[in-house]
């Protein structure tokens, strides 16, 4: 499931490209026909991320909420301004195995790219990772690219397309959303409230009190407390393991029983995470890494945890083998030695 850093950036990527146009909406696969239609012909004015949601403005009080959920994503295609707040460690943004796509400019374009398999790095499908199709013109970086080589336009739709927005340069396809529907402002504000703070959305500190608050009354064990977006949002199950690693909790200790201290220092370095995705596209939870370690990392998710996905696998400090459980239905990695 896409985390909190991925539904910023797609903010982000909405904001650069869609937000002031005028989109042609519709439904491919039928499913959002009437909502489609109610957008057809709007001006996008606006966009917000909280947590796992987006939210996206048009004209005349209407609003389109977003949850990708386990397996939805957003494909972009056409010509796509890149926000320079958001590019990957070596100042590249996206997957270089776009076909005809030049990822180099300026100062990066002797910088050797970094790949990253997992696809959460992609300029042109962001969520559930997908294999890249047809060309992305990036404004901002067009070499090698010529007007004639641009795919047609507007682009075919490939599968179950939800919704499609089409500028006229931008084309976003959404797929397999797990909520996809229009809201008034009054329902956006209604929703936005039943979730926790956000680092990106709400004042940093008094999210800190917030979320505190909310932690040191629960009996609820804290490794589930992070997977609940009424009491922090964002976090999914790869933060949720590295989190808990990093404070060396038990994820089974209740949320009343966690020092004040330690929760204020997951709070803190959520924080400090969520900027760092945000900015690299990746899940980046290790510190201190040499340059050729960092470049391993930013390649390959294997190089980039403490303890997710390394089940039966030593663990990075102790040697102790990590282990993984159900926990809220999600598989939770951690060391039953660092994490006493």
């Amino acid at each position: 499931m896409p985390e909190g850093h991925s539904v910023h950036r797609i903010a982000r990527q909405f904001d650069r490209n869609i937000v002031g146009q005028r989109v042609a909406a519709s439904s491919p696969q039928g499913r959002f026909a009437e909502g489609a239609s109610l957008l057809d012909g709007r001006e996008a004015v606006g966009v917000r991320a909280v947590g796992k949601q987006m939210f996206l403005a048009f004209d005349g009080d209407l609003w389109l909420r977003v949850h990708l959920g386990m397996y939805g994503a957003w494909d972009f295609a056409g010509e796509i301004l890149v926000d320079p707040t958001i590019a990957s460690a070596n100042g590249r943004m996206g997957q270089t195995n776009q076909r005809g796509t030049d990822l180099a400019g300026g100062d990066e374009a002797s910088a050797e790219p970094v790949f990253d398999a997992a696809g959460e790095n992609s300029l042109s499908s962001i969520g559930a990772p997908r294999r890249a199709r047809g060309r992305v013109r990036m404004s901002e970086q067009t070499r090698g690219l010529d007007d004639d080589e641009l795919m047609d336009w507007p682009p075919p739709v490939v599968g179950q397309v939800r919704l499609r927005l089409l500028t006229d340069r931008t084309c976003a396809d959404l797929r397999g959303p797990t909520a996809c529907e229009l809201q008034s402002p009054d329902q956006v504000q209604a929703t936005i409230a039943r979730l926790g703070p956000d680092p990106l959305v709400d004042d940093p500190a008094e999210g800190e009190e917030r979320f505190t608050q909310i932690v040191r009354r629960k009996p609820t064990p804290i490794g589930l407390l992070l997977m609940d977006q009424g009491v922090v949002s964002g976090i999914g199950n790869v933060y949720r393991a590295e989190l808990l690693y990093r404070a060396l909790l038990d994820p089974h200790t209740p949320g009343k029983l966690v020092p004040e201290d330690v929760v204020r220092a997951i709070w803190r370095d959520w924080v400090r995470l969520l900027a760092i995705g945000v900015e690299t596209g990746q899940m980046m939870t290790m510190d201190d890494l040499d340059p050729e370690a960092y470049r391993r990392a930013m390649a390959s998710r294997d190089d980039r945890h403490w303890v997710y996905h390394r089940a039966g696998l030593p663990c990075r400090v102790c040697g102790t083998e990590i282990v993984v459980e159900e926990m809220a239905a999600r598989k939770l990695y951690w060391c039953p030695s660092c994490q006493k």
